[in-house]
């Protein structure tokens, strides 16, 4: 299974990420820039903030109301699809999700 993450300045990068992985883990450990995971997934940072695709976003659930309170203090401006890519875990129905890093002003 893969995802793909469209930095700010348009760059892709895709890579694999084992089922049941956090998307913030697979992000960290392929070196995507700005997802950084600075809580190890604790929902206590929102270091890993990511803006799924609207293609993808209604299958990566329902944001519970700790990653939505974190969301409210992210460094980058919240959008509808944003989530903190720790909550999303890779399954069969994300292979080839598209996440996007969203750029601080």
């Amino acid at each position: 299974m893969h995802a793909t993450w469209i930095l700010p300045d348009g760059q892709t990068i895709t890579a694999e990420v084992k089922e049941g992985q956090n998307l913030m883990e697979a992000a960290v450990t392929a070196n995507i820039p700005r997802v950084i995971g600075e809580c190890g997934g604790s929902l206590s940072c929102a270091t890993c903030h990511v803006v799924v695709d609207d293609t993808w976003a209604a299958r990566t659930g329902e944001t519970g109301p700790f990653e939505d309170a974190m969301l409210d203090v992210a460094e980058a401006e919240r959008q509808p699809t944003s989530r903190l890519s720790c909550q999303i875990r890779m399954s069969a129905d994300l292979d080839g999700i598209v996440l996007h890093v969203p750029s601080v002003s």
